[in-house]
């Protein structure tokens, strides 16, 4: 009677609580087992015990050939590749786009950079709230001749500033010209609004989509947004296989996209006595060498898996995860007042998925080092991550650096430690992000905040 008559209470604060329960229970049982916390869902999903033994099974069971021949092993390897190929194509509803597996979603992003025709009149104009992946097509375009530039986000919200974006995409007469956004911050966890997609397209941009901090718990339906590329990392999503991510293109501006070189599986023919090559007309243009055949077929036991959650279901547990850790952490303050955690990113957070950077105070209002809350997680086996995340535009952002002092940092010298930067800058660089996930509970999140509790009229510098 009485776990009946409490568990509404807890269902009130937590969505779909007995469900992640029992599946926390049968599939990811090591966490309890080993005492871990795990907030680190951003940096790296977890794997289900179901999707390892299923993946496992299938390769011992089974004779696997190097694909691109009519052998049985490698007919047997081809079909299982093209079928996950198409699971994923029908998983975001992109009938009409190429799927070209990769290493992960960077070399995603690197076909992209390597073979967009920024050396014909091109420009690229980037989110300051992006991966470094993404910031470094930059690179590509500088060096084919093409200019660049960043639009901004809202200094408190972090959410994108609309009207700088639109400024920049009327204001652009560039012949090609690509606009490069996150889908989800992966450091402040903010949801960037996906009707960009179509302001930018009807302005004759063409549009990159880096999903791979959104798609783990949210869903894409390319059938209601039309980016030209889309890049996606699956460890991301379900933890297993790590290195292999894809590239997304849809099938209208393929062509737009220039092959520099041809290496083996890109090509029909290609000869050595003469200049001669014809390339692939399709995905495998741009996957160089032999494919991880292997490891794709687990991408499929993946998607399987997530489907068999629903995405709709993990979206509002996530939603309420983020929600408790908020509140909870706006309760805690030193005895004088001052508050002991920061929460960057907009008031509302139903507009943000599981991902959280926050900072930490002293009595004194003084910022707490990053790399001290980080160690006193290890120590008590919680999984955190800290420091600027690969996105140097959001850490810019939050510790308000100029651009001044930050091209007098980096033309001082080339290298430099962490402690250096902080001390040319005179400003806290970097902050602690939270991530929670698939089988995320509030016993994970009660252990980190019962142990910034701890510090309470406490100083640590």
């Amino acid at each position: 009677m009485l776990t009946s008559f409490l568990k509404p209470k807890v269902e009130t604060k937590l969505k779909h609580e007995a469900f992640f329960h029992q599946l926390r229970k049968d599939e990811f049982g090591r966490l309890d087992k080993n005492n871990e916390v795990y907030l680190d869902y951003t940096g790296g999903n977890l794997t289900a015990k179901s999707l390892l033994e299923k993946h496992f099974k299938l390769l011992a069971e089974n004779t696997f050939g190097n694909p691109h021949s009519t052998n049985p092993s490698s007919q047997f390897a081809t079909k299982l590749v093209e079928e996950t190929r198409k699971k994923i194509l029908d998983y975001f509803n992109a009938t009409d786009y190429y799927c070209v597996f990769t290493q992960n979603a960077s070399a995603a992003l690197q076909i992209i950079g390597e073979s967009y025709p920024f050396e014909d009149d091109g420009h690229y104009l980037h989110c300051i709230d992006n991966h470094n992946s993404v910031n470094g097509i930059r690179e590509y375009c500088s060096q084919r001749g093409g200019t660049h530039q960043i639009f901004s986000v809202d200094l408190k919200s972090l959410q994108i500033d609309e009207k700088d974006l639109l400024t920049k995409l009327d204001s652009c007469t560039h012949q090609n010209k690509l606009l490069a956004f996150p889908a989800q911050s992966n450091v402040s966890g903010v949801k960037h609004p996906l009707r960009y997609i179509e302001m930018a397209k009807e302005r004759g941009w063409d549009v990159l989509l880096d999903a791979a901090a959104f798609v783990p718990t949210n869903t894409l339906d390319l059938s209601k947004f039309h980016p030209d590329f889309v890049s996606i990392s699956f460890y991301k999503m379900f933890g297993y296989p790590t290195g292999i991510g894809c590239l997304l293109i849809k099938k209208s501006a393929f062509e737009k996209l220039r092959k520099r070189w041809f290496a083996g599986g890109t090509v029909y023919i290609a000869s050595s006595k003469t200049p001669f090559f014809s390339l692939v007309d399709n995905h495998e243009r741009f996957e160089n060498g032999t494919i991880n055949y292997l490891g794709i077929p687990a991408v499929s036991y993946g998607l399987d898996f997530l489907s068999a959650i629903g995405m709709d279901r993990l979206n509002e547990r996530v939603h309420s995860l983020m929600q408790y850790l908020k509140l909870e952490f706006e309760k805690l303050s030193h005895t004088n007042g001052t508050q002991q955690v920061q929460i960057f990113g907009p008031e509302n957070r139903d507009a943000c998925g599981g991902t959280m950077i926050v900072n930490f105070f002293n009595p004194d209002g003084s910022k707490i080092p990053f790399f001290k809350i980080e160690a006193m997680t290890n120590a008590k086996q919680i999984s955190i991550r800290s420091g600027c995340f690969c996105n140097p535009g959001i850490d810019e952002i939050n510790y308000d650096l100029s651009p001044e002092s930050l091209e007098t940092l980096y033309h001082s010298k080339q290298y430099f430690s962490f402690k250096e930067m902080r001390e040319a800058l005179e400003k806290m660089r970097g902050a602690i992000r939270i991530s929670v996930g698939l089988v995320s509970n509030q016993k994970d999140l009660d252990a980190l905040i019962d142990l910034i509790k701890t510090l309470k009229d406490r100083t640590l510098d």
